[in-house]
This record gives structure tokens, C-alpha cells and sequence, in this order.
């Protein structure tokens, strides 16, 4: 049973709360702020209980080196907006300036360190690597909090070992994740639909064999789609496809009971990723060549909805299209316009598929519950163990 910080004592006490504020960025200011505002509820309880409190948290892949493209300081900016008061930024994870910031923290006061990836020691596999770092950390607080959900499927040295060494909690947002997706684990209400589109492919297919096992079907769209055409020997042109993904999706669709996985029966085309390039929608299985997929079809879309609106229970992680695009955006609002209309209990899990909801104007209250967390989510509801919560449930 996980700790909640309403278990710790954190009054005067520096806490270091692990988010997740991995957010696009454009031009220096955050484009998408929902990550933020799903950790706000744990920062503010906080902050109203007098916790000194150090945030820390990674931005993209930078390498583990220092990267400004990657630094955290429009994060910080956005996040002071939000709490109504100034939040310091450090200008390194456990350098002098984290330790100095630290030095003056204030009850009620929050600094945020820069990125942890600028240190290739968070994301080491090497056990000592990271512990090191993990030491680190634990020496500019009293009390671990895991807060960043979207994190917790990596052994991570801020997710999993600061929490070997400090008293820990998990945030409400943790809380939350974990018991939203509980109701994709046990008792689920049927039929259970599950959505997966998006460009992040490969991580799906990890997961796809063990969502065969558990919903009744699978509607696929986005690029998630290109594969399984490709094993049908059918033509993809230019569509985003990895020749090693045409294999895992032909034993998907071996180990799928008829009619369990329904694919798109036209897409929407074109030559570029422009919302002035002439599209077209064609046939799924007769893509030109020198054309790319970039949305399902108007079809697709309206059988999807029909679906949907039979379910009791929908899982939905990718979108449909590249929907930040106004021309193939319409398959992604066609489906999440769907699980508003109907009483069935809707979870959207992934960052991507949060984002296009908010930027196609949709209020996460229309859905039963949003997930931060992509590849975590898909963890999670297949089971597997999460080694930022198991930490946390271990004592």
C-alpha cells in the first residue's frame, strides 16, 4: 500500500517532489501546459502545509549533457505563473546553484532544479552510476514525493533509487493514475474497446499482445495503422514505418480472433506534412506512392464513433492523425468527440493524446480520466511491474 503525502509530515521539512514536466516548447515558452497543471494539486497541498519544496523533473532527450534546448526554465516561468508566486530556478541539478537555492528555501517557498537528463547518471542502467547521482539528490531534501506518473514505467535514479533513501510518498497525482487505471486491470466493464493510433509505434507493439487478451477490440488509426497494411501486402508509400514493425504486427493479427482488430478502410494523403499540400482520401490498402498517410477517412472515422458508442469501457492512447494540422485533424476529434457523447468509462492515456484533446478544445472533464503518462499507462494496464511504484508500495 503506497504512502500518500497526506501520511508525511512535512511541515518546515524539504521535500523533493519528482514531476513530470515534460512539455513541448516553442520558442522558448510552453506550448502545452497540462503535465503542469496536473502537478499542481500535490504542489499547492504542499506549499499550503509549509513544505520547503525542491521540484525536480526531465525535459526530452538531451543526452545527458547540458543542452539549453532542453532547459527547464520556461518550465519554471510557466509554473511560477500558475502557483501565483516566484518559483527559483537552479541553473544545475545538484551543483551550487541547486545546493544554494536549497540553502535559503523558505516553508512554502519552491525551487526547481534544471533538467535531470543534463546528467547521464538519471537514466544510467549501471546500478553505482546512479545511485551516485540518486545520493545526490537525497542530499538537498528530507522527504521523497513521486509526483511525475509519466515516469514511473524507468528505473531512473530521481524515479526509483532517491526512493531507497528518503522517506517517501507518492503525490495525488500518482494517486490518482493508479487508480483510474486499476479499472483497466480488474472488473472491467464490457465491451472493452481499446484505440491506439499515434507515431510512437514501437512501444505500442509491446503492448498489443497482451491488450488482445484483454479487450473485446482494438481500433487502430495513426501510424499505428502503417504496419498492419504492410503485413497485409498492401502499399504504404512514404507513410512513417519501420521495416521491423510489418513482422510484430502480422503476429498480432495471427494471435487476434476475427474481427477483434479493425484496421482503417481509407486515409487521408498527401505528398507533405503542410496544411497547404493538396490531400486527397484514398483506399487504405492503395496509398500512392510519394504519398503519405496523415489521417483515417471519413469512413473510418464515422465506423470508429458507431463502435465507440457500444462500449462500456474505452482505453484510447495515439491519435488518429497529425491533428496539430487543421486538414487531418478531423479522425482524432471524430473519436474523442464519440467517448463524450456515451456514459461508458473513457481513459486517455498519453501525453500526445492529452494534448490533442486540449488542442482541439475538449475539457478533460468530458472524459472519465485523463492519464499523463503514455508508455506508462501501457505498462501499467498490461500488468507489469513499474519500478517508480513498486518503490513506493515496498514499504
Amino acid at each position: 500500500m503506497m504512502k500518500t503525502i497526506d501520511d508525511l509530515g512535512v511541515e518546515g521539512r524539504r521535500v523533493l517532489v519528482r514531476a513530470d514536466l515534460n512539455v513541448p516548447l516553442d520558442g522558448g515558452r510552453v506550448a502545452d501546459d497540462g503535465r503542469i497543471l496536473a502537478s499542481l494539486p500535490t504542489l499547492t497541498a504542499l506549499k499550503a502545509r509549509d513544505a520547503r519544496i525542491i521540484v525536480c523533473a526531465h525535459l526530452g532527450r538531451p543526452g545527458g549533457k547540458p543542452d539549453p534546448r532542453y532547459s527547464l526554465a520556461p518550465v519554471a516561468a510557466r509554473l511560477s505563473e500558475l502557483l501565483g508566486q516566484k518559483v527559483e530556478f537552479a541553473a544545475d541539478t545538484t551543483g551550487p546553484s541547486a545546493r544554494a537555492a536549497v540553502a535559503v528555501l523558505r516553508p512554502g517557498g519552491v525551487v526547481m532544479l534544471e533538467n535531470l537528463r543534463f546528467d547521464a547518471a538519471e537514466t544510467s542502467k549501471d546500478d553505482a552510476q546512479r545511485g551516485r547521482f540518486a545520493d545526490q539528490l537525497a542530499g538537498l531534501a528530507d522527504l521523497y514525493v513521486s509526483d511525475g506518473f509519466g515516469a514511473v514505467h524507468r528505473k531512473h535514479a530521481s524515479v526509483y533509487d532517491v526512493a531507497l533513501r528518503l522517506p517517501h510518498a507518492a503525490g495525488y497525482l500518482v494517486q490518482a493514475e493508479a487508480t483510474a487505471l486499476g479499472r483497466l486491470t480488474a472488473s472491467i466493464r464490457r465491451p472493452y474497446l481499446v484505440v491506439l493510433g499515434g507515431a510512437k509505434v514501437t512501444d505500442k507493439f509491446g503492448a498489443f499482445g497482451s491488450l488482445l487478451g484483454t479487450a473485446d477490440r482494438i481500433l487502430v488509426g495513426g501510424a499505428m495503422a502503417f504496419p498492419f497494411l504492410a503485413a497485409q501486402g498492401h502499399p504504404t508509400g512514404t507513410s512513417l514505418l519501420a521495416a521491423d514493425q510489418i513482422d510484430a504486427a502480422a503476429a498480432c493479427l495471427d494471435q487476434a480472433a476475427p474481427g477483434q482488430i479493425e484496421l482503417p478502410s481509407e486515409r487521408v494523403v498527401a505528398a507533405e506534412v503542410a496544411a497547404d499540400a493538396p490531400h486527397q482520401v484514398v483506399a487504405a490498402n492503395a496509398i500512392p506512392a510519394g504519398q503519405m498517410g496523415l489521417d483515417i477517412g471519413p469512413q473510418t472515422a464515422a465506423r470508429f464513433a458507431d463502435a465507440l458508442g457500444g462500449a462500456e469501457t474505452v482505453f484510447w492512447n495515439g491519435p488518429m492523425g497529425v491533428f496539430e494540422i487543421a486538414p487531418y485533424a478531423a479522425g482524432t476529434r471524430a473519436v474523442a468527440t464519440a467517448m463524450t457523447e456515451h456514459p461508458a468509462f473513457t481513459l486517455i492515456g498519453g501525453g500526445d493524446t492529452g494534448a490533442a484533446i486540449r488542442a482541439l478544445g475538449f475539457a478533460k472533464e468530458a472524459f472519465g480520466y485523463v492519464s499523463t503518462g503514455g508508455g506508462a499507462s501501457l505498462e501499467f494496464i498490461q500488468g507489469n511491474t513499474l519500478p517508480g511504484l513498486a518503490v513506493l508500495e515496498a514499504s
